[in-house]
């Protein structure tokens, strides 16, 4: 373990944002995340996990704590369930593809999401129908402070959409250092009727799919919509979708009667962000060296060589002018550093 000086975070985000670190240092396992902790010279620390939920408008004049802590292992089992345990630092979609392997359904939907393991709860990651939450059972945590680990339950994490207790009262107090899900080894709950899985399955000829049909259609239309991090610079969906009252959705249809929607619960309904972005005339605009992906209005891209600001202050313009068409305010998906 080794702290290193000023450097770039470029390759530690997948906006590609060229914002620096004054210092820098990669943990391996408890123990190494625990010495660094204690380290009273870097008062300033942040915690980085994949980089693909977080926007660098500036450099971080502190200690930038990469988590590397890797391993993947099923904990307990009977014929229906099994409960696998994955360290912080496993790549999410290197995860989902080894459950697939091992016939373990439950997270097959969430496939090629970018982003680790270890923050996938604090967002309650969600795609085609299927939240974390779903599968989730219990994360280890070790508090900023006392250097002490503490096991969430489900319960205790107030999951919500796109949302978690690690965004709201615990935020800045702990670092997720592994997760445990529950997953089916037989019958298999299927999500195929979010999104287009149904008439992609139907495409390939596929009556009866199995986890590993879902999530190769799930990873064919992602990669048909959303452009790959690694050759352009994106963290995926930047905006949350909105949920309004029906009482606001019903004034909307007046103007717009193609508005879609999702009910949330008797009295909401989600609205698609990307429909509204799309709608305000921002889907495929480019400014320079950045912009709105062509296929997706939900995400903003980095061309190569723009900056963090260039990106916040596009993704403020969408969020005004959305204001302004719709009377309806979204909200930033990414955190903003």
């Amino acid at each position: 373990m080794q702290i290193q000086e000023n450097i770039s975070l470029k390759p530690y985000n997948t906006f590609g944002i060229d914002a620096k670190a004054k210092h820098f240092v990669t943990v391996a396992n408890i123990s190494e995340l625990e010495q660094v902790l204690t380290l009273k010279n870097y008062p300033n620390k942040l915690i980085l996990g994949g980089g693909s939920n977080m926007l660098l408008t500036k450099d971080f004049d502190g200690l930038v704590i990469k988590m590397n802590l890797k391993g993947i292992e099923i904990v307990s089992e009977d014929e229906t369930f099994v409960t696998v345990k994955a360290q912080a630092g496993e790549v999410w979609h290197d995860f989902v593809l080894w459950t697939i392997k091992h016939d373990f359904g439950g997270i097959e939907n969430l496939s090629l999401i970018p982003g680790n393991v270890g923050t996938a709860p604090i967002q309650n990651i969600g795609a085609y129908g299927v939240e974390l939450k779903d599968t989730f059972e219990s994360c280890e945590a070790m508090a900023i402070d006392s250097k002490t680990l503490k096991t969430f339950e489900k319960n205790d994490c107030n999951f919500d959409y796109r949302n978690s207790i690690f965004k709201q009262e615990a935020k800045g107090k702990y670092i997720i250092t592994s997760v445990n899900f529950k997953l089916t080894k037989s019958n298999h709950k299927l999500n195929i009727h979010y999104g287009a899985i149904s008439s992609e399955l139907e495409k390939e000829g596929i009556k009866t799919p199995t986890i590993q049909d879902i999530s190769r259609a799930v990873i064919t239309i992602r990669e048909s919509k959303l452009p790959n991090p690694k050759l352009i610079g994106n963290c995926g969906s930047f905006f949350k979708n909105p949920v309004i009252s029906i009482q606001e959705y019903e004034k909307l249809t007046k103007n717009f009667n193609d508005i879609p929607n999702y009910p949330v619960s008797d009295d909401t309904v989600k609205v698609p962000a990307g429909w509204l972005i799309e709608k305000a005339g921002f889907k495929g605009k480019q400014f320079g060296n950045y912009g709105v992906h062509k296929n997706q209005a939900l995400v903003l891209v980095n061309y190569g060589g723009a900056s963090g600001t260039d990106i916040y202050n596009l993704s403020e313009l969408i969020q005004k002018t959305v204001k302004r068409l719709f009377g309806i305010s979204i909200e930033a998906e990414v955190n903003i550093l």
